[in-house]
């Protein structure tokens, strides 16, 4: 039956006509579901440590959406993409326990995604710390409490939408991110770096119905959300390249997917206006990316989730914390006392970190692997290099099922600079990665990619 569908699929092709593929022949099946999660009330916002107050309004809606999938084996996978700072990863653990316990899921084929706008709700209670008020964790602990059950109806209504479809993978490009690592007498500083790396790839799945009817679009771009600085609930670029996507086909549910990000900003930035123009950019390069007839999909889905251990440089002594506790630099302090708590409640500081790697293989053609954390360019343009499959494209994407800080390349972290370490200030982590942490991430990809390979 698959032949016959291929058959058909080669003439229609041959002699212009559209590619119509009989709903009992379609190899595929994919549902899509979209739930609003804006908070209804103020909350303290993500994103910038500076912020000083909680949020005063709403510029755009925030939303989760489910893109479910699959193959004619009923091996499924799930793309969650949230217009959120990140995903926690307990939130993720949580999540995938409930999906599991109830319809079967397997951990492995729950992909959670965050934009990464600077605009939206503070998930982590910890990053709350700036005297907000006594109630301000409880309000921001209540909405998190809120999200998990949108976000487990959300799939849940995706899973149950699975009718026959049609995938296929493009891409194009958009040109507005660029290198923030400019270098300076006084070391790396954020700022646009003309000179520095990018990825300003495009790439897309269109999940059409048997007859050629555009339900869905997962596309992705390599770039920090942070037009906006301000404190209104909105997406950013990311959130108004949905939007327009969605006004432009009524029909069609958008779904953002970031890429390997950590050290690209969009320029220029800091005005609503400008996170509207990005948005409207990279809504054209998808529009251009469904123009040419698309890569087919064809085959089966393979999952692979992968877990790496991390190391980090040898923290600072207990005699060094006790002073950097007293540092006139509040971040600083802040950051000593955490480890200290550490080494008083568990007797010691925690020097690794179990990391966790995505793969999933949709058909022969497309091979995706979403990295956790704030990846830097490099990762992308690495395996994009190393990947040696022809006729097989791969998307990188970073951002996914678990974004705790910064992940450096070994460049990055030879260079120094706040993605190489500084940021870790604001976290609970000793300090800067070890030498090896490129090279154990990359080697995980490999492994995850050696199982999707299995028949």
């Amino acid at each position: 039956m698959l032949r016959t569908a291929a058959c058909l699929a080669l003439s229609s092709l041959l002699l212009g006509a559209p590619v119509i593929v009989r709903a009992e022949d379609a190899i595929w099946k994919a549902g899509v579901a979209s739930t609003k999660i804006t908070p209804e009330q103020s909350l303290w916002m993500a994103g910038y440590a500076s912020r000083t107050k909680p949020s005063e309004g709403v510029a755009q809606d925030l939303f989760a959406k489910a893109l479910a999938i699959s193959d004619a084996n009923d091996r499924k996978v799930v793309f969650l993409t949230l217009d959120l700072i990140g995903v926690p990863r307990t939130m993720r653990e949580t999540l995938a326990a409930k999906l599991h316990q109830k319809h079967g899921l397997p951990a492995e084929s729950l992909l959670m995604n965050a934009s990464h706008t600077h605009c939206g709700p503070e998930l982590r209670g910890s990053r709350i710390t700036v005297n907000p008020g006594d109630d301000a964790k409880a309000l921001n602990a209540a909405y998190a409490v809120e999200l998990e059950q949108k976000l487990f109806e959300t799939v849940e209504r995706a899973l149950a939408n699975l009718t026959p479809s049609k995938l296929g993978y493009s891409h194009a490009r958009c040109g507005f991110a660029m290198n923030r690592r400019l270098p300076s007498p006084k070391g790396y500083q954020n700022s646009p770096y003309p000179e520095g790396p990018v990825d300003h790839n495009v790439p897309i799945i269109r999940v059409e119905s048997p007859d050629g009817q555009l339900r869905a679009v997962l596309f992705g771009y390599a770039c920090h959300n942070t037009t906006l600085g301000f404190y209104e609930f909105c997406g950013d670029y990311a959130g108004y390249a949905q939007e327009y996507l969605q006004e432009a086909h009524p029909d069609v549910t958008a779904l953002f997917m970031l890429g390997c990000g950590g050290d690209q900003n969009p320029y220029p930035r800091g005005k609503l206006e400008l996170a509207q123009q990005h948005g409207r950019s990279l809504a054209n390069a998808v529009e251009t990316a469904l123009l040419p007839t698309p890569t087919p999909l064809t085959g089966t889905l393979a999952t692979a989730l992968e877990t790496v251990v991390l190391e980090f440089a040898p923290p600072a002594s207990r005699e060094e914390l006790d002073v950097q506790a007293k540092s006139a630099n509040k971040y600083e302090a802040s950051h000593a006392k955490r480890l200290i708590e550490q080494l008083e409640t568990r007797g010691k500081i925690d020097v690794e970190y179990p990391y966790l790697i995505h793969g999933v293989r949709l058909g022969n053609e497309l091979t995706l692997v979403a990295l956790s954390g704030e990846v830097v360019v490099d990762y992308s343009l690495r395996l994009q290099r190393e990947w040696s499959k022809p006729g097989s494209a791969l998307w990188v994407a970073g951002y996914s099922n678990d974004v705790f800080g910064y992940v450096p390349s070994r460049r990055v972290l030879n260079e120094g600079g706040y993605e190489a370490g500084g940021a870790m200030l604001y976290t609970g982590f000793p300090g800067p990665f070890a030498p090896d942490v490129e090279e154990r991430i990359v080697g995980g990809v490999h492994r995850a990619w050696e199982r999707l390979a299995q028949p």
